[in-house]
């Protein structure tokens, strides 16, 4: 335990140190192509504002590698729903970054670590509530595809967690639905196929991830999902 003060700015080193030890701060490649994980989406305009002055939507989340900068054409995955031949797909969205922020400090260029918020030339309509989070941004052409089903190898817990009770984790069944989280993107997955500690489910949103991500794997418990284990993608 390491008392602090934040009011009176005691230990706070000792608390980032330990911290450091205990979690270190992974190592970023920013020669990489930039991949920024959404976590918020939102309109900035204040109700009334007048056409000429209103601003494009804007993108808050974690740049994990590479960097982004002002006047970059990005590219977003899933996107947007269109429906083809009587079926939802995914089509990404494509706009460019007029600005950058981190907290309260502007940017001309963004790099790994901590939050940033994005700003771009987006239709304001299209990023409102949030709705693109879950979404990868990166450079035009560069981004994982879109997944639509999930083949994961499986590793399960001992015992559910969150539960009042000590509850033994049970196999996967099939049909049943799964909530699975990957980066920032929350979905369900119906399950289609079992192997030995293997799973193939079809998704009900399709995510952008790459292969290797952990994903982690909840079970409906009650009225509740509880975590019961994690998941490795293994789509090529």
């Amino acid at each position: 335990m390491i008392p602090v003060s934040a009011m009176h700015k005691v230990n706070i080193d000792a608390l980032l140190e330990a911290s450091e030890d205990m979690f270190p701060t992974p190592e970023r490649d920013e020669t990489k192509e930039p991949r920024m994980l959404i976590a918020r989406s939102f309109d900035i305009n204040k109700p009334g504002s007048k056409i000429e002055n209103m601003k494009g939507g804007v993108l808050g989340g974690s740049l994990i590698q590479g960097t982004l900068k002002i006047g970059d054409e990005i590219e977003i995955r899933p996107g947007y729903f269109v429906e083809e031949r009587n079926q939802k797909v995914h089509k990404p969205l494509f706009t460019k970054i007029i600005g950058l922020m981190t907290g309260n400090t502007l940017l001309q260029i963004a790099k790994p670590g901590g939050s940033i918020a994005v700003l771009t030339d987006l239709d304001p309509s299209i990023v409102k509530s949030d709705v693109l989070t879950g979404a990868i941004a990166g450079h035009l052409g560069k981004l994982p595809s879109v997944l639509y089903d999930l083949e994961l190898e499986v590793h399960l817990l001992k015992r559910v967690v969150g539960s009042k009770e000590e509850l033994v984790v049970e196999p996967i069944k099939l049909h049943e639905p799964l909530m699975l989280n990957v980066n920032s993107a929350v979905t369900v997955g119906v399950v289609l196929k079992l192997g030995k500690n293997a799973v193939t489910c079809k998704l009900k949103v399709p995510v952008c991830c790459e292969t290797g991500s952990r994903i982690t794997i909840s079970r409906r418990i009650g009225n509740r999902f509880r975590l019961i284990g994690y998941g490795i993608i293994k789509n090529k």
